[in-house]
């Protein structure tokens, strides 16, 4: 059985909170869900905002290789005419070749929300799919409320169906929009639909239950072919079924063509693209595609892993395009120890008392504040400065940070502006460097004090930029609080996480900075 995937990022997943493409996004978006095999791509509601019509307009030149792009809409409206109708003809306007038109399947929405009788309901999406199709338009009815609809009122939820499949529609959607729907009730609720249609039906779940990709699962199961969803689960409330999840679990669980093995490996990279067009912190614990989906902290699973790949991961994560992670903590055994420092290059006996050592100084550091399972970099630097012939290319003598306030007019209480100066003294090289810079906060004073005493030696450290700082007070008594500083850096290409930890949240972001820059000095020599 052939699956075809209908993705609806671009119109339902951008009425997730906080998410506002722009058409340029919108564009580019497309083009990465073309690459990955989508054969639908929902464009948006051409009749609804002028984005939407420009996105359309443009669209049409973006050569899609594989995908087709759909116009989303509404059936005309109730006791009107198709052919006088403004959606209907904005939706014509699109030229997409293909439309979804949404419509009511529940008997309780007919009447209570659309405010009209059951049989206009069905007269109005006869009529609005008989007119696209006179124009040569497919047309796909998107069954709203349907598995609702089919619990209340069964009967008209197929009459419905049925009605649109006469009228010409080419593929019918059922959506369970509330997102209750249990999975053994959309199994049940599909093979029904199945006995009554001969045409392509689909699956169309929102994420309210958490059920989602389950619903759409056991639908596919009960013979539903087109499946529809966004990538990461973007969508309004709990949003919608994940892609993400589906199309690995369609693939490679239940052994359904719907992309190419090649296509399959870009999946993380799309889910990825997608949220930094979207702005979106990234959630780490998505199925396949996210950073921890194989991560791996407990001794005993990265020993188990050491031995056989798949003794704590149900697939390779390769197939996916991710990776396994070994993290580092105090949870990890040497097993943790001896794979990461295999990773930078550095050799260490499993049972020796080099990696021994070295978890025990992790511990150690740990029940200091420290963490590095989220500080890869700075556990790579532990490994290093643990080996008997490690030079740092630096070496810190001693910093001082002062903070002042100055006034800017005496009449008024409101403006008064803090300047933050740093002076470092550092050792590069045998000789001693003093330098002095003035920042918009202690850090970053720090940050071009530290680098202008080091870039006459490594000219090349210009490059890099720090994109995040994150700060937690590890126990809230008072201010004199343990606090733990994480820093983000990059040059361009990588991006490398580094931790300090101490009562002084200066020290702590001066030994997160210096190991930001250390990191990538050894990284790149």
């Amino acid at each position: 059985m052939s699956i075809q995937l209908y993705d609806t990022t671009l119109r339902d997943g951008a009425q997730k909170e906080g998410i506002s493409f722009s058409v340029v996004d919108k564009l580019n978006i497309a083009c990465k869900l073309d690459e990955l095999g989508i054969h639908y791509i929902e464009g948006g509601w051409p009749g609804s905002n002028p984005k939407d019509i420009e996105f359309f307009n443009k669209a049409h030149d973006l050569n899609l290789k594989n995908a087709k792009l759909v116009a989303f809409g509404s059936t005309r409206r109730a006791n009107g005419k198709a052919e006088d109708d403004a959606t209907l003809a904005s939706l014509i306007e699109a030229k997409t070749g293909i439309v979804t038109l949404v419509s009511k399947c529940s008997a309780r929405q007919v009447t209570q929300v659309l405010e009209t009788t059951l049989e206009e309901n069905i007269n109005m999406i006869t009529d609005s799919t008989g007119y696209l199709k006179n124009k040569g338009i497919s047309v796909f009815i998107d069954a709203e409320h349907f598995f609702d609809g089919f619990k209340d009122n069964q009967q008209y939820a197929l009459d419905v169906l049925v009605a649109s499949e006469k009228a010409g529609a080419d593929c019918l959607v059922l959506c369970d929009t509330n997102g209750g729907t249990l999975p053994d009730e959309a199994y049940e609720a599909v093979k029904k639909v199945r006995e009554l249609t001969s045409i392509p039906i689909g699956i169309h779940a929102h994420n309210d239950s958490e059920l989602a990709v389950a619903v759409t699962l056991a639908a596919v199961n009960a013979g539903v072919t087109h499946v529809q969803g966004t990538i990461n689960g973007y969508g309004e409330r709990c949003g919608n079924a994940n892609l993400c999840s589906i199309i690995p679990n369609l693939k490679l669980k239940m052994g359904l063509d719907c992309i190419s093995d090649n296509n399959l490996t870009k999946l993380s990279e799309v889910a990825s693209y997608i949220n930094e067009v979207a702005n979106l912190n990234p959630n780490p614990s998505l199925p396949y595609v996210g950073s921890s989906a194989f991560s791996h902290k407990a001794g005993l699973h990265v020993s188990g892993l050491s031995k056989w790949s798949g003794s704590y991961q149900h697939i390779d994560p390769e197939l996916v395009g991710n990776k396994s992670r070994m993290l580092i903590s105090e949870l990890s055994g040497r097993s943790n120890i001896v794979h990461r420092a295999s990773q930078i290059g550095v050799t260490l006996p499993p049972k020796g008392k080099e990696a021994q050592q070295l978890l025990e100084k992790v511990k150690e550091l740990e029940s200091r504040g420290f963490q590095y399972e989220n500080a890869e970099a700075s556990f790579d630097l532990l490994v290093h400065r643990a080996q008997s012939d490690y030079q740092s290319p630096f070496e810190l003598v001693d910093f001082m940070v002062i903070i002042e306030s100055r006034r800017r007019s005496p009449t008024t209480h409101n403006s008064d502006e803090a300047l933050s100066e740093a002076m470092v003294k550092v050792q590069v090289e045998g000789q001693i460097m003093h330098t002095a810079s003035e920042g918009n906060g202690p850090v970053n004073a720090m940050d071009k004090a530290l680098r202008k005493a080091l870039i006459q030696s490594y000219p090349q450290l210009s490059c890099i930029q720090l994109v995040d700082y994150k700060v937690r007070i590890l126990d809230s008594k008072n201010t004199a609080s343990q606090v733990r500083v994480l820093i983000e850096s990059t040059d361009g290409t990588d991006h490398w996480k580094t931790v300090g930890s101490s009562a002084n949240i200066i020290e702590a972001s001066w030994l997160a900075l210096a190991d930001s820059l250390e990191y990538w000095l050894i990284k790149n020599k």
